[in-house]
């Protein structure tokens, strides 16, 4: 069902030959008018209509010409933290009927639709379906009540705002497609404003362009950038400056009179649609209107196929003549061993376990960080000890629970002088797993974003675009769980995690000949290394709690009735047995194993070493 409407195609015309002026900020008025923070900004079109409606008023009046709905965080993801996923189609048809309420004859409403954020903590990945039917539910009830066109606005995910293009091109309403660009011109992803120029252009979006995010200067030099390969119309809705933290609030300084000079600079690039996003207010969006007033679009010189299209990737770096852990594949299994970092200070005992390890022949040493979201001593710290001690590589995790943007980067780059090249890029169980008091997630990447964190890191610059003055040279590696009943959703990460760089995976652990079949067979076809997880078991407790409380690892009901009643010496041997015919399949099919040692006995793990590399069992 198409939706387009007179005053949607009229919408398109006036942008070739106007300057169309937008709202500004929804949330920033409301704050101020009393709602407070931690409020369903969106639920307020149910219960308070009238407040909606006056801020809708109050724009109109200061000179927008296009109204945007209370609907950015309407949709059924964001909803559900508060238990109104049910109450998506009322919010944004109401949203969308008091929009056009204030907006008349004369203005356009634009359904306002923003990212899919999941909850904090929360790791499962949406796939592309369950995403396209969640930005279509919304986007659906939005042009029900009426609006005239979408604005997609402050996404950060390239591929998620491509699908909710495609939504919207199906509904036959215009697509105002808008990133959120942080730091010269790149978006959170790493992406450029030339890429994502491109990439919208391609989709099928009507207008491009970029909001939030940064300064109104950021946005007017990502608008030249896109405007150079790109020939749809710009838009630029900026915040009102960089937020500064006064008297215990965060405000937005920069005055209305310098917002509208840069509104004007925005239009001499080829801006055609202007509006504000957070601090703005109709004081800003009143200056912006009357600086505007009477200008018309600027002409651009055409942009041809081939200046549009993009330059081919550079090659990944490595070093000269530089040998990997991961040499042996395809000639003998890989064999990495995890040993746990202290939870205190003494590294006796983990620097005696891994010159035994070395001795028996181990591939690398893998350190995880902080498993199962417990404290202990930094991994990198102590891998940098064990490669000085043993002269074996060690693997070092890196999750992004613990970590914020700013401070992966640091980390990252301390690393490579360290001497470390190898990293497993893992998001890291969620800190409720660990219950250490006090503490709290930050996942500002996950697992797919730390690996292409990694790859600009190679490539000499940062996620945000900035040079580095030279590249770091690590071997990126990937987690996967073999276990699910399905593993469609966990071959597509995978597929995703091969893209963004990873050159080796090490798995969840595998209980079932069957499982590691399926395995093998499944995971063939991406020909990089798969490490296989053999995680021993030594009681029915330990194959109970491992069940039943460690998130991704599923015991069959046989392995976990042969553990039945088993403690002590006979646990461990029953435990051994199971490995060992894990190892005994795998023999010839496998490309190498990942050992981890329970509660670190690493006698355990050169036993099974020992097996591995002799192919007896």
């Amino acid at each position: 069902m198409s939706y387009l409407s007179q005053r949607s195609q009229l919408f398109l015309e006036r942008l070739a030959s106007e300057i169309i002026v937008g709202d500004g900020a929804m949330g920033t008025l409301l704050y101020a008018r009393g709602v407070p923070l931690d409020a369903n900004f969106e639920y307020l079109n149910l219960i308070s209509p009238a407040l909606i409606e006056q801020v809708h008023r109050d724009y109109a009046a200061a000179g927008a010409m296009l109204l945007e709905t209370n609907t950015f965080g309407a949709n059924a993801l964001r909803l559900g933290t508060v238990g109104l996923e049910k109450k998506v189609g009322a919010i944004n048809e109401a949203a969308a009927r008091l929009a056009r309420s204030a907006a008349g004859e004369a203005r356009f409403v634009a359904g306002s639709v923003g990212p899919l954020i999941r909850p904090k903590g929360e790791q499962s990945e949406l796939g592309a379906v369950e995403k396209t039917e969640i930005f279509r539910q919304q986007m659906e009830a939005l042009a029900d009540g009426g609006v005239d066109l979408f604005l997609l606005e402050t996404f950060s995910s390239l591929d998620d705002l491509e699908l909710a293009v495609g939504v919207g091109r199906s509904l036959g309403l215009p697509v105002v497609a808008q990133m959120a660009f942080v730091e010269e011109g790149r978006t959170r992803e790493g992406g450029s404003a030339e890429e994502v120029a491109r990439r919208l252009t391609a989709a099928g979006a009507d207008v491009i362009g970029a909001n939030c995010g940064s300064g109104p200067r950021e946005i007017l030099r990502v608008l030249e950038r896109m405007g150079r390969v790109s020939n749809l119309p710009l838009s630029a809705f900026a915040n009102s400056g960089f937020p500064q933290y006064v008297d215990g609030r965060y405000i937005y300084l920069a005055t209305p009179e310098y917002f509208a000079a840069m509104g004007r600079d925005m239009v001499s690039v080829g801006a055609s649609l202007l509006g504000g996003c957070c601090g703005t207010t109709p004081d800003h969006i009143r200056a912006l209107a009357g600086a505007v007033a009477g200008l018309q679009p600027v002409a651009r010189e055409p942009v041809s196929v081939e200046a549009a299209a993009p330059s081919p990737p550079a090659a990944s770096p490595s070093a000269p003549g530089r040998t990997t852990f991961l040499a042996p594949w395809g000639h003998r299994p890989v064999v990495t061993v995890e040993l746990d970092p202290p939870k205190g200070l003494q590294t006796d005992k983990i620097l005696a376990g891994a010159r035994v390890l070395a001795q028996a022949g181990v591939d690398a040493i893998s350190l995880a960080e902080n498993p199962l979201a417990r404290i202990r001593m930094s991994n990198i710290a102590l891998a940098r000890l064990i490669q000085e001690e043993t002269g074996v590589e060690a693997i070092v995790h890196v999750t992004g629970r613990d970590r914020n943007l700013i401070g992966l980067h640091s980390e990252l780059m301390g690393a490579h002088h360290l001497g470390i090249r190898n990293v497993l890029a893992v998001t890291g169980d969620p800190v409720s797993v660990g219950n250490e008091s006090g503490a709290t997630s930050v996942f500002d990447l996950n697992s797919i974003g730390l690996l292409q964190l990694l790859g600009a890191l190679n490539a000499g610059r940062n996620l945000l675009g900035a040079d580095l003055g030279g590249r770091t040279d690590f071997l990126v590696g990937a987690a996967f769980n073999p276990n699910p009943a399905s593993l469609d959703g966990q071959l597509r990460k995978l597929e995703k995690k091969i893209e963004a760089g990873a050159r080796f995976v090490q798995t969840q652990p595998v209980y079932s000949v069957d499982i590691l079949a399926r395995l093998v067979e499944r995971t063939a076809p991406y020909g990089i290394p798969v490490l296989v997880g053999i995680l021993p078991l030594v009681s029915e407790r330990n194959a109970e709690f491992l069940h039943n409380e460690v998130p991704g690892i599923v015991l069959p009901d046989s392995v976990r009735e042969r553990m039945r009643g088993k403690t002590g010496e006979a646990g461990i041997q029953e435990g051994m047995e199971i490995a060992g015919e894990l190892i005994a399949w795998g023999g010839g099919k496998v490309g190498g194993y990942y050992l981890m040692p329970p509660f670190g006995r690493v006698e355990l793990a050169v036993e099974l070493l020992r097996k591995i590399r002799s192919g007896a069992v």
